[in-house]
């Protein structure tokens, strides 16, 4: 297992799974088993994907300790606000059946950057508190995070955000990393384009690996914390399988080359503004 250590001394394993849209109830839980048993030790939700109770109960039979799981979940992208994001973190935590999560993110930034700092005030508190063990942000650009940061106490530690080899941001990554901020992926076979492509093709062939493990390493040897989805359990088993073999730089580089800055799921610009008098104080 590769761990990369977040500003504040927390580790956190480089592959986790994604559960966005698996179904709470079997689908989900038996996706989660699954990977613990495959030796996944994180696991990505989110209260929007309404799968937070399977997530719960498949880390509680898989009779591995919790200690040993990294979990995140994610506050309502509708939701913003102080109150919001407080109470609604302790819902997900009954939901999940444990007294904290590894990691809490603010899914979405608003077009408010006065909506984000309110927010993220509940964030810290709940960092302090110990109900996250880590927090961070989600889909946050740099103009977010420009607006967001001057005024923080404690600086998020992650930005999860799309990115595959179509969308590298590496201009995203190097401000992140001037700041101490880790950056993650998701949607990192691009809603499956990769596995049309000549190029990863080719170097799955080289490395006698599936592409999905080209992509992943891919993201791993960028120091990208990588989340693939699936709710297949061989795939599961397939897609961890990224640990005994290393791309050469030439071919990190030759993925590179196939970032063409395309966007596949919501542009975070298209977030609503928020007026402030709209979210509870």
């Amino acid at each position: 297992m590769n761990y990369f250590t977040l500003s504040n001394g927390v580790k956190i394993p480089g592959v986790g799974l994604g559960t966005f849209k698996a179904e709470n109830g079997d689908e989900c839980y038996e996706a989660v088993l699954a990977a613990l048993k495959a030796g996944y030790r994180h696991i990505d939700t989110a209260m929007g994907y309404g799968n937070e109770e399977s997530v719960g109960r498949a880390i509680k039979d898989s009779g591995i300790p919790r200690e040993e799981i990294f979990i995140t979940t994610k506050l309502f992208p509708g939701k913003p606000g102080y109150n919001s994001a407080k109470t609604n973190l302790e819902k997900a935590l009954k939901r999940l059946g444990t007294n904290y999560v590894d990691l809490y993110l603010m899914h979405w930034p608003s077009n408010n950057y006065s909506v984000n700092l309110h927010t993220w005030k509940a964030f810290e508190e709940l960092y302090e508190e110990g109900k996250a063990r880590a927090i961070g942000v989600s889909n946050f650009k740099i103009h977010h995070l420009e607006h967001l940061l001057p005024s923080v106490k404690i600086k998020p530690m992650i930005n999860q955000v799309e990115l595959h080899p179509f969308l590298t941001q590496k201009p995203l990554q190097n401000f992140l990393e001037k700041n101490g901020i880790l950056l993650e992926s998701y949607g990192p076979f691009a809603k499956g384009m990769v596995f049309e492509n000549e190029c990863l093709a080719e170097l799955a062939k080289k490395y006698n690996k599936s592409i999905a493990n080209i992509v992943v390493r891919y993201g791993i040897q960028r120091n990208v914390v990588m989340i693939p989805k699936s709710v297949t359990i061989d795939r599961i088993i397939k897609n961890f399988d990224v640990f005994d073999f290393e791309l050469s730089s030439e071919d990190v580089e030759c993925i590179d080359k196939l970032n063409l800055g395309r966007r596949l799921y919501t542009d975070p610009d298209n977030a609503p503004f928020v007026p402030m008098e709209e979210i509870e104080e």
